[in-house]
């Protein structure tokens, strides 16, 4: 590990400590040239998966934007960011699990309307809206009785 002060590649870590969730290590570390003092963190880095996309490209899966669609659909409703936070842990844990490293972007919009419908179902239909790309109300009107037809998991 190179110091950030003074660009030395010998250290030694001096403290090592288990997050609480268990998905990192934090170390503190003190640099042998110039004794400063600085801490790095390692965590598991999954094995990139991909999305494809309706039009066939391919993106690599980023739970920050998957994230940030859960959250614009859960706008104004009682859904806390550690509601969100579960989903997309729980999202990213299954696609980890997957054994394809290419997710159509069809499969993961469906889990994603999964996880909203257990929670709240106006977050539900407004992330449905976008993903389905409703043209007009009656698409909304037949969203709502599917909804209601179907009971919740």
């Amino acid at each position: 590990m190179r110091c950030p002060s003074c660009g030395c590649l010998d250290d030694k870590v001096i403290e090592t400590r288990i997050s609480k969730e268990g998905d990192s290590i934090r170390r503190r570390r003190v640099c042998t040239g110039c004794e400063s003092r600085y801490t790095t963190y390692e965590m598991i880095v999954r094995a990139e998966a991909a999305i494809v996309k309706r039009d066939g490209r391919r993106e690599d899966f980023n739970p920050d934007k998957l994230r940030a669609g859960i959250a614009t659909a859960c706008g104004k409703r009682p859904v806390g960011e550690e509601q969100i936070d579960n989903i997309v842990k729980r999202i990213a844990d299954a696609i980890a699990r997957a054994s394809e490293r290419e997710i159509p972007s069809h499969k993961l919009g469906e889990m994603v309307m999964d996880e909203l419908r257990k929670i709240d179902e106006v977050a539900y239909v407004r992330f449905a809206s976008v993903y389905r790309r409703f043209k007009d109300i009656d698409q909304f009107i037949d969203e709502i009785r599917q909804m209601t037809d179907t009971p919740t998991v």
